[in-house]
């Protein structure tokens, strides 16, 4: 934690806080260029948003304390994201709404009941990586990484 050492309070709140802006503005990037986002992308965003609302809150009312919700959105948003990777490698199934899943004991009718309402973004599919990371792999380990720096700024003393 040395590197972090260098860093005021209101310093290590501003950086995470400003990554997580970065991280959504990213998320937010890939859906333009088309790359559409699965229910558990999109519950990933949302404590990012909560992030840099904490984090603008904890900056103007210098309430170090906040740093804790901070911390508690990021660890929400890399937990999510470890789910997804999960999910992604087909490590545990997730939510039947945005994932398949075994159509062997499915009657006719249940059939064409789940492939009429399969949703059109899976999250189960992988559908960009880079040196074998996916988006939500990336998450996961990014906010881990910013919710240190939220208990650091949490846990220094004044």
């Amino acid at each position: 934690m040395k590197l972090l050492d260098r860093f005021s309070t209101a310093q290590l709140i501003a950086l995470a806080a400003v990554s997580s802006a970065l991280i959504l503005g990213g998320a937010f990037v890939f859906q333009a260029l088309g790359y559409a986002p699965c229910k558990l992308c999109l519950w990933q965003r949302w404590p990012h948003a909560a992030a840099i609302v904490i984090g603008g809150a904890a900056l103007a009312s210098k309430q170090r304390a906040l740093a804790w919700l901070g911390a508690l959105a990021a660890a929400t948003t890399s937990a999510l994201g470890f789910y997804h990777s999960g999910v992604e490698r087909k490590l545990w199934e997730g939510p039947a709404a945005c994932s398949g899943g075994g159509v062997a004991d499915l009657s006719v009718e249940d059939l064409l009941s789940k492939i009429n309402d399969a949703p059109l973004i899976r999250c189960d599919e992988i559908p960009w990586e880079m040196f074998g990371l996916t988006m939500a792999n990336l998450n996961a380990v990014g906010s881990l990484g910013l919710a240190v720096i939220w208990v650091v700024a949490a846990t220094r003393k004044a």
